[in-house]
């Protein structure tokens, strides 16, 4: 490894080394509970300020988010939880109806809010019109408790963020990492999906019980998002040291023993078991406090996420209502590979000036999004003579880089067998997606971004055609 490399922060070997080849669901161990100091044990450090980088001696930013409360139960103190963020004024709950069942009811009748509660429909949208109605129903209320997950956390987060209102959230399952971001998902009117500034909640609640007893499609995608981090980190780290752009080392130090906690206990979160559900929690909360640190969200969110975002803004009538997080799951073990490929040849690959057709991504996307995403492209894209300065680095430093992002990878048939014993879809059959459709995702996704993975890697080197034909 080069000196200033990431040091390897594996998950755990779960029943054992997996064979070459193996795809049965690995058992998981019986563990002793949760982890010594409670389930916020490390969060509260960062909350207070006291979380100290190893490697810069200096403290981590203090998250906007001002507690984070992680229990088995919270029934009974949901009143005192909100009451700890000081004076609010006017309380009003929004769920939508599954989430309302599942906790929005309990929470609204503790708050004294029944009356201001705010249900959406089974399937609420997370895009402007929507945050837009969504803001005309809270005129009066000074602070939002949300009740649910992304979309309602990301309305409600986006919508008070407009004008100065607080809001904090209620969790009711282990699917996303983005209950304390700053940011929300929100559809654009041209349909593009994108992070908009928004603000953190100033408390985010997780009742263990409750989000253990979400449909099991959640937790999966959860864990989906958490699959990533490997290839994400791999993608990250070969943009800075061929492209010299900023880099973290602190989110995957942050996470790792967690990480490691949580991956022995994957079958149980495919079987909901709390205990297992709370590691997974802790996870997306840790995933989530590392954007404190960076900023940015590229230590969890790189090649991986643009295939899922792709297909929730193309897919269309295609889509079949799967979740970002499973989708991520999927597309991370198709990273995995390309990513494998590309590291496991002998001489680095020779990339050629980006081809930016942007008729054709007209064809695909659509006019107005593809200039949109044509803008993002040409950031990242390599003329003539980047080119030839990326094959010069490329070539010095070959042999130095395989070895790094050798030593963090994760193999794949290990990925997959975790995937599949927390109840994740591994293929986009399995997601219900049309294969060929995935191919293009695969194919296409790293015009969307400005963030430098091995697909542009593959894609400049004319490699990519190949790789996404063997996906699906």
């Amino acid at each position: 490894m080069s000196a200033d490399a990431p040091q390897p922060i594996k998950t755990a070997e779960i029943d054992g080394d997996l064979k070459a080849g193996e795809t049965k669901p690995p058992r998981s161990d019986a563990m002793s509970g949760k982890p010594s100091g409670g389930w916020t044990a490390l969060i509260d450090d960062f909350i207070a300020g006291r979380w100290i980088s190893p490697l810069t001696g200096r403290p981590a930013p203090r998250p906007a988010t001002q507690t984070i409360t992680i229990s088995e139960s919270l029934e009974g103190s949901e009143a005192e939880l909100v009451a700890v963020l000081g004076e609010l004024g006017t309380l009003a709950v929004v769920a939508d109806e599954n989430t309302w069942e599942a906790l929005g009811r309990r929470v609204a009748k503790a708050l004294g809010a029944t009356d201001k509660a705010v249900v959406l429909g089974p399937r609420p949208h997370a895009d402007l019109p929507s945050a837009e109605a969504l803001k005309a129903k809270l005129t009066d209320a000074d602070h939002v408790v949300a009740v649910g997950s992304g979309t309602i956390n990301d309305l409600c987060k986006y919508v008070t963020a407009q004008d100065g209102r607080s809001c904090s959230v209620f969790a009711t399952a282990a699917s996303m990492d983005g209950y304390t971001s700053s940011t929300a998902s929100m559809a654009l009117p041209s349909g593009l999906k994108i992070s908009l500034p928004a603000h953190a909640p100033k408390g985010a609640f997780f009742d263990l019980n409750v989000i253990a007893a979400a449909p099991p499609r959640m937790a999966a995608a959860g864990f989906g998002d958490c699959l990533c981090s490997s290839v994400a980190r791999i993608d990250w780290w070969m943009s800075h040291r061929l492209l010299d752009t900023f880099f973290m080392e602190e989110p995957y130090l942050v996470a790792a023993e967690n990480d490691r906690e949580m991956t022995k206990r994957v079958a149980g979160i495919g079987r909901g078991e709390v205990e297992a559900i709370g590691y997974l929690v802790r996870a997306l909360v840790l995933s989530g406090l590392g954007v404190a640190l960076t900023k940015v969200s590229n230590h969890g969110s790189m090649g991986e996420h643009q295939i899922s975002h792709y297909i929730d803004c193309f897919a269309g009538d295609r889509h079949p209502g799967t979740l970002h997080g499973q989708q991520v799951g999927v597309a991370s073990l198709t990273m995995a590979r390309i990513q494998a490929e590309i590291l496991g040849r002998s001489t680095p690959p020779e990339v050629a000036p980006t081809e930016i057709n942007e008729a054709d991504m007209a064809r695909r996307m659509g006019p107005s999004i593809a200039a949109e995403c044509a803008r993002e492209y040409r950031k990242k894209a390599l003329d003539l003579e980047a080119a030839k300065a990326f094959n010069e680095n490329l070539s010095r430093l070959w042999p130095t880089l395989q070895t790094d992002c050798q030593q963090i990878a994760i193999p794949v048939m290990q990925m997959k067998a975790e995937l599949e014993a927390a109840g994740g879809a591994t293929t986009a059959a399995q997601l219900g997606l049309d294969p060929a459709f995935y191919r293009e995702a695969v194919r296409h996704a790293h015009e969307m971004r400005n963030r430098f993975s091995f697909a542009d890697i593959a894609c400049d080197a004319g490699l990519l055609d190949d790789l996404a034909a063997a996906e699906g």
